[in-house]
């Protein structure tokens, strides 16, 4: 155990040193250089940045405890945002950086009227204090770090005490990131970290299956497939937490917000060098989520086929996996990169909060004149107030009834549809009012209350998002018609901060990454599971992945057509 957190403390604190030396120089005084990383980031850096800030302990603890308890439809969630990427890298990243926007509500306050921009950063807010701060950062890291360390033994406490003390550590090295080093300390610290996670991510499966193997990795994925193959099985239906069509309804919408309109998301395509950067980074994290499966989910099977159904809760299926099957000379590396991925999004997460905060409420109705300087002392304490708030709350995230991953999902429904609408609906209309837009925001948040948490969810959440994103659409539309905007809507063409020039292989990437998602859902497929036993599945793989790459080019095609011609004249 010294041995484990030694090597744990080793490797926190070179991540810390790096990510410190490589922002002494920024001018962390300046707006754009706190906020934005002086619009300065790389591809290599925005993707790995992303990825990072996505996948979190709640990603490695909630969704192996969903595979162990059922099976891998949850991947949905993974890999199909494979197609939230492309479209979020062609179609939204020219227009967000033709505006220059420093925040998502900055460019809903230019659509559609301030009143708008407010609502939806006040929604956006509440959404990161009261879920993804606290749910999806702070539990699970908690219950990862206790249960690797085993603080209840360590400490001599109770488990509760153990994980309240997890809890504020991790909270109180992640505040300090976000802070004291702005958006560029996040990145670097999110590279670093996202490098050691695939490393540590893969081999816990690797482990894990010659842990069941007896010693042969052969052995031990021989029986994961020839045992139980239903749990290889990502096609989802009515009973599973995911079902098959929900990717075609909520799902599509939910992975346009997260990937396309969500602040802590988008905030380093907004801080890129240039437009090119900015494209080729979000394409990279779409290519690193196909292989999220393998990290993510896999190992929750695994701890089936060790375990069985014998733990108390599906949430500790990871953490005990890892205690057991990790070996002692590398727990703290891996604990390291677990901690370094709570880390990314809880600090990423602060710094949005504290951006939104200063850029779209302060500022603007507060003190309009405010300077750079002060304005970064105000988002500071804006940060060291929130990240107090989810410290305490965070714990109490235990008592949710159902999964981790799955409260999660289910909470972020609040805020995720009334953004991607009111994007989509931005882009594609130009007469629509803010008034319209604030009808449509408070009807869905009644709506989505009433069906989902009082009626106790009739039909599946996802589904439920689906149906009220076109009630939103009618509304706007409707009300928009009634008493549309006083004059035509166009973005401003002028006020540019970076080239915005496109990557030029942007779309021949785009169609290589579609094609490799429908080539990963074949292979999680009963006709993926099938060849395994040797039936006629790798020749059905063959032919949907050629069907594939005839789609993929399609979109690609689409997509690149949909862009506005004049998004890469730089002159």
């Amino acid at each position: 155990m010294l041995w484990t957190i030694c090597s744990f403390l080793l490797c926190t604190s070179v991540v810390a040193v790096i990510a410190y030396f490589r922002t002494r120089k920024e001018h962390l005084d300046e707006s754009d250089g706190y906020f934005l990383a002086g619009r300065g980031l790389t591809g290599w850096v925005i993707g790995a940045s992303m990825l990072l800030t996505n996948l979190s302990a709640e990603h490695l603890v909630g969704l192996n405890g969903q595979s162990y308890a059922g099976n891998l439809t949850s991947m949905a969630w993974e890999v199909t945002p494979v197609f939230a990427t492309i479209v979020m890298a062609l179609y939204f990243l020219p227009r967000y950086l033709r505006g220059a926007f420093t925040t998502l509500p900055e460019f809903f306050g230019e659509r559609y009227d301030a009143g708008t921009r407010q609502l939806m950063s006040t929604l956006l807010l509440l959404g990161y204090t009261c879920v993804i701060l606290p749910a999806a950062c702070l539990y699970p890291g908690a219950v990862a770090v206790n249960k690797i360390f085993d603080i209840e033994t360590l400490f001599g406490v109770s488990p509760t005490a153990a994980l309240w003390l997890s809890v504020w550590f991790i909270g109180l090295v992640g505040a300090a990131y976000a802070v004291f080093g702005g958006l560029k300390a996040v990145a670097v610290s999110d590279s670093l970290n996202g490098i050691g996670l695939l490393v540590a991510g893969l081999l816990v499966p690797v482990f894990g299956l010659l842990a069941l193997g007896g010693g042969s990795l052969s052995a031990g994925l021989a029986e994961m497939v020839r045992e139980h193959p239903e749990k290889l099985n990502a096609i989802g239906g009515p009973q599973d937490p995911v079902p098959f069509s929900t990717i075609f309804t909520g799902m599509v919408l939910a992975n346009l917000f997260y990937w396309g309109t969500n602040q802590a998301i988008i905030q380093r395509c907004l801080g890129a060098k240039n437009l090119a950067e900015a494209q080729k980074g979000v394409l990279l994290a779409g290519l690193f989520k196909l292989f999220v499966p393998l990290v993510m989910l896999v190992p929750g099977v695994i701890a089936f086929h060790m375990y069985g159904d014998g733990l108390t809760k599906r949430d500790f299926a990871y953490p005990r996996l890892v205690a057991e099957v990790f070996p002692t000379v590398l727990l703290g590396f891996f604990t390291a990169v677990l901690f370094g991925a709570v880390l990314s999004t809880y600090n990423s997460v602060l710094n949005s909060a504290a951006t939104l905060f200063c850029h779209d409420l302060y500022r603007p109705l507060v003190n309009p004149t405010i300077d750079d300087r002060s304005l970064i002392r105000v988002g500071k304490r804006f940060t060291t107030v929130i990240a107090l708030l989810t410290m305490f709350g965070a714990p109490f995230v235990a008592y949710a009834p159902e999964g981790l991953f799955q409260f999660v999902r289910r909470s972020t429904g609040f805020f995720s549809i009334p953004m991607i609408t009111l994007v989509l609906i931005g882009f594609f209309t130009t007469r629509t009012s803010g008034l319209a837009a604030r009808i449509a925001v408070i009807f869905y948040l009644v709506c989505y209350t009433t069906i989902v948490f009082v009626l106790g969810e009739p039909i599946n959440f996802i589904h439920t998002m689906g149906l009220l994103f076109l009630a939103m659409v009618a509304i706007i539309l409707a009300v928009s018609y009634l008493k549309p905007r006083p004059e035509v809507y166009q973005l401003n063409l002028h006020q540019r901060a970076v080239d915005v020039t496109p990557w030029k292989h942007g779309p021949a990437f785009a169609v290589f990454l579609f094609s490799l998602l429908i080539f990963v859902y074949l292979l999680c497929s009963p006709i993926g599971v099938a060849s395994h036993a040797g039936l006629r599945g790798p020749f059905y793989i063959a032919v949907g992945t050629l069907a594939a790459v005839a789609t993929g080019a399609m979109i690609g095609l689409t997509l690149h057509r949909m862009r506005n011609p004049q998004v890469g004249t730089s002159r």
